[in-house]
């Protein structure tokens, strides 16, 4: 029998200035552990979790990124465990008087030649997917929708090869809600701009109930009141008589607009008609390293391209506004950011919480102190690349580039957002895992830890986690997941669609409900 051979402790340090470092080995690592350097754990720390690399005094301030992440709340001596208990959150930065557009574009170069097989529709727009679309202008059709979608599925779907599926836009808006208080815009854009999503091909189909407060009309902004009438079925119409002449209403005008989407056919578009989101859900101590930097990579590819990437979620960017304004390519942008900024501060004021609400136990678990920890990591996903526009909650792209979209930081509510922003793939890193996916687009999966990829197998359609252990840099796993965006962009299916693992939309709604 040979003894076994203790791992060799791994640790990572991401700036010269920080005074912590993660541990990389899988498992952790126990008390008495000794570096190359001779740095010893005082304290068994899991992986993915920091320890003092000096000692640090009580009041003083706990450093990664190269920033402040929190302050000690006592003396933490060298090699020992910081957890999150013993870190008090820093206030969070001013909003005033931040650098806006101060920061020169780095030297990223044009690259051209890149290409996908997409759907490109009438408005020049371009889809990764060509599915119908039945919209609710309110929640009291959601049931009807449900039972109408599983019966195309079944029956009508097979005549129809290619398109891709058929999705019930549901949400829980629409009655019962203040629809003219001034943050009733938000949601009621969010639903008519998700219409517009280029995956739907134009033919979306909006079914009403008929007395509801929005009116189903108001959901197919641009259109005529006859052009909109021949998309809206309302379930009131006195010539239904029974549930069953409703469906069969309801089946007549979906087959009208399968057979005009089952004409269309993928056809060869550059890199430069991607709309992509970015987001990250279930984190770790390892986003920040692995996985959101890769992304961040494919994110300047893909701006680099011509196209459109789009981050989000404002509480996981508030912490780290400050890295952000400067990148603006103008004082303008930088403005709209601030804005964004604040209105999210005053919304959660007024449900008397702040920023403090996020992270979860889970991040927590992985090793993220809080939320200036997490935003830090959660702002690589957005690259190096200049910040072309700001969009407000439920607004459309219309400029290419890095796109700030502001949504909340809820899985589900950030990805619903970002479709109605146009986002027509979304790539998506985890490091806790979550079986989280999109019918309406297509979500890729990157894990941030190799032992996360290996034991979800089958849900993480890419490893990041390489880049910890030095198998793989971050520009090349960049370069794997922007061709792998192109793969999918083109048709191929993510482990969340191979399985038909759909998160419900969830429009996010700050206004009154009566």
């Amino acid at each position: 029998m040979t003894e076994t051979q203790a791992p060799t402790p791994l640790r990572i340090k991401l700036d010269a200035r920080d005074n912590v470092a993660i541990v990389a080995n899988s498992g952790g690592l126990p008390a008495g552990t000794v570096f190359d350097d001779g740095l010893t754990l005082v304290d068994a720390v899991p992986q993915g979790h920091k320890v003092a690399l000096e000692d640090i005094a009580a009041g003083g301030s706990v450093i990664r990124y190269g920033e402040v992440i929190g302050i000690a709340v006592k003396a933490l001596p060298k090699g020992s465990w910081i957890t999150e208990f013993l870190v008090d959150l820093p206030a969070a930065p001013a909003l005033a008087d931040l650098p806006l557009a101060t920061r020169p574009a780095p030297d990223l170069p044009p690259i051209e030649g890149y290409t996908f097989q997409g759907y490109r529709n009438a408005d020049g727009s371009v889809g990764t997917r060509n599915i119908l679309a039945i919209s609710e202008s309110v929640q009291c059709v959601a049931g009807v929708v449900d039972h109408v979608v599983a019966i195309i599925k079944a029956e009508l779907l097979p005549k129809y090869p290619n398109v891709d599926d058929v999705v019930g836009l549901g949400h829980a808006y629409g009655c019962g809600v203040a629809i003219n208080a001034p943050a009733a815009i938000i949601p009621i854009r969010s639903l008519q701009n998700l219409t517009l999503n280029p995956n739907f091909g134009g033919e979306v189909l909006v079914i009403g109930l008929g007395c509801e407060k929005l009116q189903p009309e108001r959901l197919l902004p641009g259109k005529t009141a006859d052009a909109a009438a021949g998309d809206i079925l309302s379930l009131q119409d006195e010539k239904f008589v029974g549930f069953q002449a409703m469906v069969a209403g309801i089946l007549e005008m979906a087959e009208e607009r399968l057979k005009r989407l089952n004409e269309r056919r993928r056809e060869t578009c550059p890199a430069s008609d991607l709309v992509v989101g970015v987001q990250c859900g279930g984190s770790d101590a390892f986003s920040g390293v692995t996985a959101n930097p890769a992304i961040g990579f494919a994110s300047d590819l893909i701006v680099r391209a011509g196209g459109t990437v789009m981050f989000s979620e404002v509480t996981e960017v508030r912490d780290a506004v400050h890295l952000m304004t400067p990148r603006a390519v103008n004082a303008e942008v930088g403005r709209a950011i601030l804005r964004e900024m604040a209105w999210y501060d005053r919304y959660l004021a007024e449900g008397e919480t702040d920023r403090s609400a996020n992270p979860s136990p889970g991040n927590k678990k992985g090793g993220l102190a809080n939320v200036v920890e997490k935003a830090l990591g959660s702002i690589a996903k957005s690259g190096k690349s200049p910040i072309a526009a700001v969009l407000s909650p439920g607004e459309r792209a219309t400029t290419k580039g890095m796109i700030f979209a502001a949504t909340p930081a809820s899985d589900f509510v950030c990805g619903t957002q970002q479709l109605a922003s146009g986002m027509t793939l979304q790539v998506f890193s985890t490091g806790r895992g979550t079986p989280y996916g999109l019918a309406a687009a297509p979500v890729i999966k990157v894990a941030t830890r190799t032992d996360l990829a290996k034991r979800w197998h089958d849900l993480m359609d890419l490893d990041a986690g390489r880049i910890a252990t030095g198998e793989a840099t971050i520009e090349e796993v960049g370069w794997e997941l922007f061709r792998l965006i192109l793969e999918v962009a083109s048709g191929r299916k993510p482990w969340s669609d191979q399985w038909g693992l759909h998160n419900a939309l969830t429009i996010f709604n700050p206004a009154p409900i009566t």
